[in-house]
């Protein structure tokens, strides 16, 4: 089988996002904090950036959710292309989901079991 030279070209991302309601998110902080003891990089109000091995991992205090919920970042080598590529494959844009920078490269997907997907471009 020969590969398509013209199709986007995916990759996973260094970043991982738990979305954690408000209710669990001091557990879950002590939890990666204090109980796994990962190196803690940033620490904000809303939101926590741990090391996770190659990959940092965000735990973001979101309200009026009611369980955590896990998104993950893809890169690729071209965004337009690849937004083609989806949308061709029946993939839903989920852009509603989080309000990103109007000059990000990049746009939100959903897998068929609704995990969210940020797709980003390659970093110049």
């Amino acid at each position: 089988m020969v590969a398509n030279v013209n199709s986007p070209h995916f990759s996973g991302g260094a970043n991982i996002a738990i979305k954690c309601p408000y209710h669990t998110y001091e557990q879950t902080i002590a939890f990666y904090r204090d109980t796994l003891a990962l190196p803690l990089i940033e620490e904000e109000p809303e939101g926590c950036i741990f090391q996770f091995g190659p990959v940092r991992l965000w735990v973001d205090r979101v309200p009026n959710i009611s369980h955590a919920d896990i998104w993950l970042e893809l890169e690729t080598n071209d965004t337009d292309g690849a937004a083609a590529h989806l949308k061709n494959h029946g993939v839903p844009r989920r852009d509603e989901v989080e309000q990103l920078r109007e000059d990000f490269d990049g746009f939100w997907i959903s897998d068929p079991a609704g995990v969210i997907h940020l797709v980003v471009g390659e970093e110049d």
